[in-house]
């Protein structure tokens, strides 16, 4: 198991720094970043604070109309259509996007689900795994002509969920579904691609970053019930957020996914796992609070999940002949 590089660099920054601080005297002019999701919660904090550093950012949503009202008055924000739960939909937008020309030196791969009923899309998938990790897959894999060599960062947003669970390789959970351990797995998931797809990309100059923004009251809480926010001690009867000071606010949320995608103290770094802007150490036995699962970061376990998602989406760039 590799963790050999999962140690606090000492970046002087933390859980309350946010986006634009970490973002302070870098200037992105010139730049093109995609964000999934880059309309909502995070996503939209992300988005204005690369805007305001001087990217072009490109929103792919599944609500194109909801992401242009949110977006308004964004300067330098562009949205077209994409749902991760549909492999077609994936390709149209990788399609446009690949015709228009353009490369890409940030992608930030932010949309996801969390702790939904038990769902299905696609031939079958367990929504969230297909959404927060197939999805993201097949999306990077098909724009990968695009990603720029010598410089790109691929972002993964994961989670301190992915302590809920390894990879089970009963992928869809044809039996005994549990809303947070599909979570689990599916943010171990987003971590173990950034492991694999750093050890194939890192000769062309294109390093990948997982992470934990840290725990925010944002619409990725949508399905889960009041009634079970109440009981985690997360809000009161009215909706008021309680220890607000154990949640961050969306800009500080924001930050550690924005430091992966340009901070030059990462310069030289890659496949790693990150939270408080700064590289995670590896968890200890019994810390629920913090650091990287031995699981997460298994090079082996990163392999054989990208062989099989490769696999279920038809796409691999990495392979002779690439794209299907």
């Amino acid at each position: 198991m590799s963790t050999s590089q999962q140690h606090k660099i000492g970046s002087g920054f933390g859980a309350t720094s946010t986006a634009d601080d970490v973002l302070h005297g870098i200037d992105l002019t010139g730049k093109l970043a995609v964000v999934t999701g880059g309309y909502s919660g995070l996503g939209l904090e992300t988005t204005r604070a690369l805007t305001r550093a001087g990217a072009h950012v490109v929103v792919p949503a599944r609500r194109p109309a909801a992401a242009r009202e949110a977006l308004e008055g964004v300067e330098g924000a562009e949205v077209d259509e994409l749902d991760l739960g549909d492999l077609d939909s994936v390709r149209a937008f990788a399609d446009r996007f690949l015709a228009s020309g353009r490369t890409i030196d940030i992608v930030i791969d932010n949309a996801g689900i969390m702790a939904c009923p038990e769902t299905r899309v696609g031939p079958g998938w367990e929504a969230q795994f297909a959404t927060n990790h197939l999805g993201h897959f097949a999306l990077v894999n098909r724009l990968w002509p695009a990603i720029e060599p010598g410089g790109a960062r691929v972002v993964s947003v994961s989670s301190r969920a992915h302590h809920f669970s390894g990879i089970r390789w009963d992928l869809h959970w044809q039996r005994g579904y549990d809303k947070w351990q599909a979570y689990g797995q599916a943010k171990t998931a987003n971590v173990l691609f950034a492991v694999h797809l750093d050890s194939l990309a890192r000769d062309r100059g294109v390093r990948a970053f997982a992470l934990h923004p840290g725990g925010i009251i944002t619409p990725l809480q949508r399905h889960i019930p009041k009634e079970e926010m109440i009981e985690r001690g997360w809000i009161d009867e009215n909706g008021t957020v309680l220890n607000p000071e154990g949640f961050k606010t969306p800009q500080q949320g924001a930050a550690t996914q924005v430091w992966a995608a340009a901070s030059p103290q990462l310069a030289g770094l890659g496949g790693v796992y990150l939270e408080d802007c700064d590289i995670a150490e590896p968890a200890q036995e019994g810390d629920e609070r913090g650091g990287v699962k031995d699981w997460a970061v298994d090079p082996d376990q990163a392999a054989r999940l990208w062989d099989l998602s490769a696999e279920l989406t038809g796409v691999n760039a990495f392979a002779s002949g690439g794209r299907s």
